[in-house]
Formats: C-alpha cells, structure tokens, sequence
C-alpha cells in the first residue's frame, strides 16, 4: 500500500467510539442513504403511516378538534419525557417518576382539603415534585448507586406512602379554578392549555440541551462520564440537576393531571412510568446514553400519543394498547442498533475495497 493509500485508509477507518467516519466527500448517494435512515425521519415516515392508518379506520380522527383534544390524554406523559431525556441522555434512568406524580398529587389533595387556593396548589406540585426527583439525584450521587436501584426503591416507596396517607379513599375537595390546568382551553380557540405548556417546555429544553453548554455537558457526560470527570466537568452536580428537573415535571404533570380528573386516589398515573421511557426510547434517546435530539422525542410523543388516539376509536382494548406499547420499546432499541450495525459493515466494506 503506498503512502497515499495509507493516509486515506486511516482517515476512513473506525473511530475509537466504534462508528466509523464517513469519507471526506460523501457522494449524493451516501448522504441521501444516511438522510433517509435517520432516526428523526422514519418517525416522520411512521407519523404519516399513522395518520394515513387511522384516517382509514374512523372517519373521526382526522378532525382538528378531536386531534386536539386528544392530546389531554398524553401531555402529562409528554412533558415527562422532556427530563426523563435529560437523564437517559446522561446515562441514567427514573422508574418512579409516576409514584412521584401520585405523592404530589396527594400532597396537594391535602392542601385542597385544608382550604389552599389554587396558586398555593400549584407551588405546592412544583415543589413537591422538585424534591422528590432531588432525592432520587442526591441518593444516586451522594452514595454511588446505580440508578435503577435507586428508583425502584423510590417507586415503591413514593406509591406506597400515597396509599398508606389516602387508604381506599380519595381527596376531590379542589378549587373550580385549578380545573382550568388541566381541562382548560387557549381563550378562543381549540388549543388546550396543555398542548402551549408543552410547547414552551418542549423549546425551553431543546435550547438547553442543544444549544448551551449544559447541553454539551450532558452528552459528554452520557458518552463518557469518566471522561467528562477528567475534563473539569462536576458530572454528580449535572446528574443531580437532571433528576430534580424530572422531578419538576413530575411535579407538574401532577398538577395538570389532578385538575384534569379533578381528584386524587392512590392509584393515579399507575404504570406512567413505561409509557415516559418508551416514549424517549421512541423518539431516538440511547437507552445507553449520550445520544438524542429534542426532535427525535417531540416526534416520539405525538407518534405514540396519536397512535393510541387511533386505537381508542376503534375500541381496542386497554390490555392491547400495553402490548403495542411494550412491542414499540423493543422495535425502538433494536432498530437503531441494527441500522448502526449496517452502517459500520458498509463502511468496513468501503474500506476494504480501497485497500
């Protein structure tokens, strides 16, 4: 091999992360091939089959009023899965973010009962919810344990409290203005409330991650956190953020819950936790960390949100919707895998035949 050759190789050989670097001048063709398996568009591809399936199937779901009401039923979920990004990304998880949402709820049902007006309701969610996702951190953090360890604990131990405080009971006592949190419209218009608090969440979060150091951290930290440790990063410090910013939006989506079913038991948001991690697993998040865009889980969100929409108008079962659901989670981490797989043995390829 001459000098010549040798350089070329070395620049087109895999890098140490294990995916191989593309040439220097991809050809149209390799670059329409890595557009069309890009995670984000074969969502966008999956969206419109879901669009066009459904359309099919009722004649209700294409209908701007009905598409927008449905989303009451997956926005808490879907503000969830805006930090529950934040912490896969960081090579994390949270299982007890709906245990989490249950204790909140609780707490503001006792504050309700006790005559709190609604803003005090509110704060009370918020922070609530801060300090529950802040313990989680500060366990994980402080004690070196694994965070799935952590969070099954906390799983157990947010919902068991819940029950042990509510019993067979409920708490419903709740001011007619919190109401409006979770059933409540844009004035003149069709947009729920929730949908524009997504929204703001969903930009406020893509800007942190993708366009400030924060962000950078992050994705630093989920590649490497030994690395990133070395590099002068506090990778505990941004751990323990990243788990009471999910505790906040557990925190909210109990709010927005509560008001919209205008109630507490027990039993509320039970099993919330799958759908959040399927969803951010959906939208393109390595489940290993350190990599996914805000795009990937928006995508992600209304993908899964519309296509249990869809179902629900054809009255399938509940029990059905589960195993499309856990079904997707698992078609989810594969996909991506094989498509990397795919791409490492065309580059290999390309490789070996320059040599």
């Amino acid at each position: 091999m001459t000098k010549q050759e040798s350089k070329s190789a070395e620049r087109d050989a895999p890098s140490l992360g294990g995916t191989p670097r593309e040439s220097a001048a991809p050809t149209v063709g390799t670059r329409l091939r890595n557009l069309a398996t890009q995670w984000e568009i074969l969502l966008v591809y999956l969206l419109l089959v879901v669009f066009v399936g459904n359309s099919f199937l009722s004649p209700y779901f294409l209908n701007a009023p009905n598409l927008l009401d449905s989303t009451f039923n997956f926005m808490e979920k879907a503000i969830m899965t805006l930090p529950m990004m934040l912490v896969i990304i960081c090579g994390d998880i949270d299982i007890s973010v709906a245990s989490n949402l249950a204790l909140t709820s609780v707490f503001m049902g006792m504050a309700a009962t006790a005559g709190a007006p609604t803003p005090v309701l509110v704060l009370i969610g918020l922070a609530a919810g801060s300090v529950l996702g802040w313990f989680n951190g500060f366990l994980i953090t402080r004690f070196a344990i694994p965070s799935i360890a952590v969070t099954i604990g906390t799983l157990s131990l947010y919902r068991g409290i819940a029950s042990v405080i509510l019993g067979d009971h409920a708490y419903t006592n709740y001011p007619t203005a919190f109401a409006y949190f979770g059933q409540g419209y844009i004035p003149g218009t069709h947009v729920p409330f929730e949908l524009v608090l997504f929204a703001l969440l969903a930009a406020g979060t893509g800007f942190l991650l993708h366009r400030t150091t924060f962000g950078r951290r992050v994705y630093a930290i989920g590649n490497n956190p030994t690395t990133a440790r070395f590099s002068g990063v506090n990778v505990n410090r941004y751990r323990l953020i990243c788990f009471t910013l999910n505790g906040l939006a557990a925190g909210i989506a109990s709010v927005l819950l509560t008001a919209r079913v205008a109630s507490t038991r027990p039993n509320i948001a039970t099993g919330w936790e799958l759908d959040v991690i399927t969803t951010v697993v959906l939208g393109g998040v390595a489940i290993s960390g350190g990599k996914g865009t805000i795009w990937g889980v928006i995508l992600g969100v209304f993908l899964l949100g519309f296509l249990q929409f869809g179902m629900a108008l054809v009255n399938i079962p509940g029990q059905v919707m589960n195993i499309a659901t856990g079904f997707i989670l698992i078609i989810a981490i594969l996909v991506p895998e094989l498509i990397r797989r795919a791409r490492n043995r065309a580059s290999l390829a390309r490789l070996a035949a320059r040599s």
